[in-house]
């Protein structure tokens, strides 16, 4: 069987380490990276510490509109499976990376398969949940990560070829965690090493592109006592220099430049309470055990909410203080997102199509 695999975000880049390395025991793969993350930070580390091979085809699509991105995309990703002719395309997640796949394999001959197909978060303002809901709609193959996300697709009328695999990242992390517990570098360089600190993210252009929201957010996890640890995403240190709020923040927080994976759940591991708008890092906290306090009013996973381990406060000050000062915890024991062994599932759910 010939998969092509299409990535082009940081998420995205776990999940088909965890996928492509199943895949690849018995199987050919054709790797491609559209570039729509470009910066070496978020892209070009993940291949070189998670082991995944280098990519076969890197579009270097970059910047710009979620049109023009889309549209490139589209464009180069027809030829290329022309030129290759999979068995099956596999994307992932909800990118216009994702999309741009989705509607290119969709009129060609190969089955589309779709990785974490079903998520819903209810607010199409986002443009995430615009590629999530076409995706599952022009996608041949979808594989859920949960009952939930199962659910969702029925009621959109979508139960054929519904599969729940689990959660690929789920994987992902299992196969690295022991290696994170004993790599401790990060937190001496940063001078946290047994100390309580904050792990914050903040990207998603709702909170970045408001200078109030940001400014908020940012304020009042200065106001908290510990550490406030801030990777900082390039969008975000756009903004905060085009407000005129970096010198102020980098006096408050300690900013630092993205990190690799393996850091970067080392910091999740040892951090007093995840704060972050990204929906993979909800669940990397969930599945670590840490505390999650989500500067948004909705998400895509609801399982984290009502295992008590993750609280949804968007920019309000007093909620988000409440939080840092009351952090979530997880009280019930069940694994929504199943028991880590979603790439193999997904491995066996192709090899039957294949047939």
């Amino acid at each position: 069987m010939k998969v092509l695999s299409i990535v082009g975000a940081r998420p995205q880049f776990i999940k088909a380490f965890a996928v492509s390395q199943e895949l690849r025991k018995q199987h050919q793969e054709v790797l491609v990276h559209t570039g729509q993350h470009y910066d070496e930070e978020l892209s070009d580390v993940f291949f070189e510490v998670l082991g995944i091979p280098d990519p076969d085809y890197n579009l270097g699509v970059g910047s710009g509109s979620h049109g023009e991105q889309t549209a490139e995309m589209l464009t180069q990703l027809e030829r290329l499976i022309s030129d290759e002719n999979p068995d099956v395309i596999i994307l992932y997640g909800d990118t216009n990376s994702t999309l741009a796949g989705t509607i290119a394999g969709a009129k060609m001959d190969p089955a589309v398969a779709h990785v974490e197909a079903g998520l819903r978060s209810h607010n199409r303002e986002m443009p995430e949940e615009v590629n999530r809901i076409l995706s599952d709609h022009a996608s041949d193959i979808l594989f859920a990560p949960s009952e939930r996300a199962i659910d969702y697709l029925a009621s959109e009328g979508i139960s054929e070829n519904v599969h729940n695999v689990g959660d690929v990242m789920y994987d992902a992390l299992l196969s690295v965690q022991e290696k994170a517990l004993t790599q401790l570098s990060i937190l001496s360089e940063l001078n946290i090493e047994g100390e309580p600190y904050l792990l914050a993210t903040v990207h998603r252009p709702r909170n970045t592109d408001n200078r109030d929201r940001l400014e908020t957010i940012l304020d009042t996890l200065a106001a908290d006592e510990r550490r406030v640890i801030l990777p900082a995403h390039p969008r975000t240190v756009e903004r905060l220099e085009q407000y005129g709020l970096r010198d102020t923040i980098e006096e408050k927080l300690t900013l630092i430049d993205p990190v690799g994976y393996l850091d970067f759940i080392t910091l999740q591991i040892n951090a007093d309470v995840i704060v972050t708008d990204s929906g993979g890092i909800q669940k990397e906290a969930f599945f670590l055990n840490v505390p999650c306090v989500t500067l948004r009013e909705e998400t895509e996973w609801p399982e984290t909410i009502d295992a008590g381990g993750n609280v949804l406060v968007g920019a309000d000050r007093d909620a988000i203080r409440d939080a840092l000062a009351n952090p979530p915890r997880t009280t019930s024991d069940t694994e929504p997102y199943g028991d880590g062994n979603a790439a193999r599932k997904i491995r066996r759910v192709l090899e039957r199509y294949g047939e």
